[in-house]
């Protein structure tokens, strides 16, 4: 359940989030299969996906005893959409301030 950009941004404000969200974003995988790849336990691995899917930022199936994470497509999607605002009212900005001579 995606919550809201902001939530989603706050979670991304840790930089292993981030490693992980990148690693996601090329195949759904499990938390020790991701943490193959990085400095960190499984188990750091598992709290930071957990806070993640808190956020609506990752889904997780289960297979056997595992779960399979993967990036939620609604929340990049609303990620994407809050910095495409974002960029336009800056453009908007900008242009009136050109416009004003400032």
């Amino acid at each position: 359940m995606v919550t809201n950009a902001r939530e989603l941004i706050t979670v991304l404000g840790e930089p292993m989030r981030v490693t992980i969200l990148e690693r996601l974003i090329d195949s759904p995988a499990t938390a020790t299969e991701i943490a193959r790849d990085l400095p960190v336990t499984r188990s750091a691995v598992s709290q930071h996906l957990q806070m993640m899917k808190s956020a609506g930022l990752v889904s997780d199936t289960a297979a056997g005893t595992r779960r399979i994470y993967a990036v939620d497509p609604g929340a990049l999607e609303l990620l994407h959409s809050y910095f495409e605002q974002f960029w336009n009212r800056s453009l908007q900005n900008f242009r009136h301030a050109a416009e004003r001579g400032h």
